[in-house]
């Protein structure tokens, strides 16, 4: 089932040019306030305002990572597509793609970034599918 999320975003316009653009996602409905976006099958909506504070709080591996966050979960190829897709756009990542537990149960593709309104999203990318909630 697809997840809905709602968060606040300082400019609309920037918040279109980076999710549409950069990200790819398709626009779905809005106002002057809000805006809809098709996020990977997901439903997210941008509403302007402050966006929620976070800070690298979270120790996964030997990464420190922000806390709260958010992302999503794509197979290894359109995991890879997506991290061209940043690196050709300009995006700064806070953790750039990698892979995290090689060989291990979880073995995933990795980045994180953030939109222009400093929000967090982690991108995870599994050549396995079935290993998503393996421990």
């Amino acid at each position: 089932m697809p997840f809905h999320f709602a968060y606040h975003v300082h400019d609309l316009e920037q918040a279109r040019a980076f999710y549409g653009d950069v990200l790819g996602c398709t626009e779905g409905r809005s106002t002057d306030t809000w805006v809809d976006f098709d996020f990977f099958g997901h439903q997210i909506s941008l509403h302007r305002g402050e966006p929620f504070a976070n800070a690298p709080t979270g120790k996964v591996g030997d990464h420190m990572v922000p806390m709260p966050h958010f992302g999503l979960v794509l197979d290894a190829e359109r995991f890879s597509a997506l991290a061209k897709r940043l690196q050709d756009a300009g995006v700064e990542f806070v953790i750039p793609p990698s892979l995290r537990f090689e060989g291990q149960p979880g073995e995933q593709w990795t980045m994180f970034f953030r939109d222009p309104s400093g929000n967090p999203i982690e991108v995870k990318g599994y050549a396995d599918q079935s290993q998503i909630f393996a421990s």
